[in-house]
């Protein structure tokens, strides 16, 4: 059986920081009548990677933020694999970004509300614990998670209010 070496030091420090960055992403994303999730991707302290759902406005149904962050980053990096690397997302992962997250190399994943429907880390599986995957991922959930669970709400709520034609 393959070793699997140890994430990188966990720095927690920043977290709700970080995640406030995500927050802000996610406010543009519903300024387009995207649905409000962001996401950054962050190596040595900095976020080399932003970005927020845009599969509406992009005709991409791939274009998740975890996806936009990640592909930034790993441009930015010039590095398909981003080893070291923390991911903060306000919403539990669904099982294409979380797919997307361990073939990147991704050492944690931070989230902050749940997603009861799709959410593939804790809400409808634990994706990151399967014994097949090659490469771990530490996970840590529940990071600003009332403002990115209202954040969301609001967002549906007014959807909901709006007549449809």
């Amino acid at each position: 059986m393959r070793q699997i070496r140890p994430a990188a030091i966990i720095d927690r420090s920043r977290d709700r920081d970080f995640m406030h960055e995500a927050l802000a992403l996610a406010a543009q994303g519903a300024a387009l009548g995207e649905v409000p999730v962001g996401a950054v991707l962050v190596q040595g302290g900095e976020i080399i990677g932003r970005g927020f759902n845009c599969p509406i406005s992009r005709h991409d149904p791939s274009a998740h933020a975890e996806m936009v962050a990640i592909r930034a980053a790993a441009l930015a990096a010039g590095n398909y694999r981003l080893p070291g690397s923390t991911l903060y997302v306000t919403l539990e992962p669904c099982s294409m970004c979380a797919g997307l997250i361990v073939h990147s190399r991704i050492a944690r994943v931070v989230y902050g509300a749940l997603e009861p429907k799709a959410g593939i880390v804790q809400s409808q599986g634990q994706f990151f614990t399967q014994g097949f995957l090659n490469h771990r991922v530490l996970v840590e959930g529940g990071v600003l998670a009332e403002e990115c669970g209202a954040v969301l709400s609001e967002f549906f709520k007014a959807r909901r209010a709006k007549p449809t034609i």
